[in-house]
């Protein structure tokens, strides 16, 4: 009669303890089946699927479904036909847990006991189905990306419009500042721009393609945060090689024909360069901007797109600048 551990530790309100009734009914291990029926009669218990053995200090010895209770000669004891392979939890066992233990032994009620073995109630079959259709319910919101069933996530969708501006005006207020950075980079290679038109050519296609690898990165991190249990370091690890293997292979697919169009080596070396950088750069801002907000307890559906998209905007036109800088003129 042993419980085996379970991986997270349960909060407040997840532990077997949330779960039991304490009204069941016991019986010593010399009690006849007689004696036992006997007992049963006109008293009312909060579940009643067996009789549970326990003996003077009140430790659990086994039980007895009363399917086999009714069943038994009135003379045998219930020691000898009790059942003592069973599961046992204690009060901090995650509810998950204890409804898996009853499926595998196949019971329908747990034991609950303390660190000495006695016993303290059982988690009755209506909990236990409670239990199962919650889980399911929360697996299913897991692989919709929703971290929790509460009206947090619901409110952006659900609210009055006024709510919904408050929620998402805020962000887009620094996606305005951040906006106006950009154009102030753009402005300060106003020179470049002019003695070298063709440089300004590539500036949308730079942008767009740092935000759609960005934007790609944010919607798999927001999903992914209630799926995932890796570190942040190997997630930020593996999402920086995978920018830099899309920005180079979409560099590399812009080379020949810009090469060949603007019959400029330079500017599409400075191109390629541009390219594999903005990616490598979008997947991490498009992991780590989401990961802060939720560390942070806020909304990263809300937030994450609106800082992560102006801070790569930004970051890809410096990227470029400084690049064709250094490599075309």
């Amino acid at each position: 009669m042993t419980e085996q551990g379970y991986a997270r530790k349960p909060r407040p309100g997840e532990g077997a303890g949330a779960l039991l009734v304490r009204h069941v009914p016991t019986a010593g291990p010399a009690d006849t089946a007689a004696q036992t029926l006997q007992s049963l009669m006109g008293r009312r218990h909060e579940y009643c699927g067996a009789v549970y053995i326990v003996d003077g200090e009140g430790r659990l010895q086994g039980l007895v479904p009363l399917s086999r209770l009714f069943a038994a000669r009135g003379d045998e004891l219930l020691i000898r036909m009790a059942r003592n392979h069973m599961p046992m939890v204690r009060v901090d066992t995650h509810q998950e847990k204890v409804a898996t233990l009853a499926l595998v032994h196949g019971v329908n009620a747990v034991p609950v006991v303390d660190e000495e073995g006695r016993l303290l109630g059982v988690v009755p079959p209506q909990a236990l189905y409670r239990v199962l259709r919650q889980e399911h319910v929360d697996d299913l919101h897991r692989i919709a990306g929703i971290r929790r069933e509460n009206s947090h996530f619901l409110s952006p969708m659900e609210a009055a419009p006024i709510r919904r501006v408050l929620d998402r005006l805020p962000w887009l207020l620094v996606g305005l500042a951040g906006s106006m950075l950009a154009t102030g980079v753009v402005a300060g290679f106003e020179h470049m721009l002019q003695s070298y038109i063709a440089v300004a050519f590539f500036v949308p296609g730079i942008v767009y393609l740092a935000d759609a690898i960005g934007t790609q990165t944010e919607a798999i991190t927001v999903r992914g945060l209630s799926l995932s249990h890796a570190g942040i370091g190997r997630l930020l690890a593996g999402e920086l090689r995978t920018g830099f293997l899309i920005g180079a292979i979409l560099g590399a697919l812009s080379f020949p024909v810009v090469w060949v169009v603007f019959d400029d080596l330079r500017l599409a070396l400075a191109v390629v360069i541009s390219l594999t950088a903005a990616g490598t750069a979008a997947t991490s801002v498009g992991l780590l901007f989401p990961w802060m907000l939720a560390r942070l307890g806020k909304d990263p559906a809300l937030g994450s797109g609106p800082l992560a998209t102006i801070f790569q905007d930004v970051l890809s036109l410096l990227t470029y600048f400084l690049t064709v800088s250094a490599i075309v003129l």
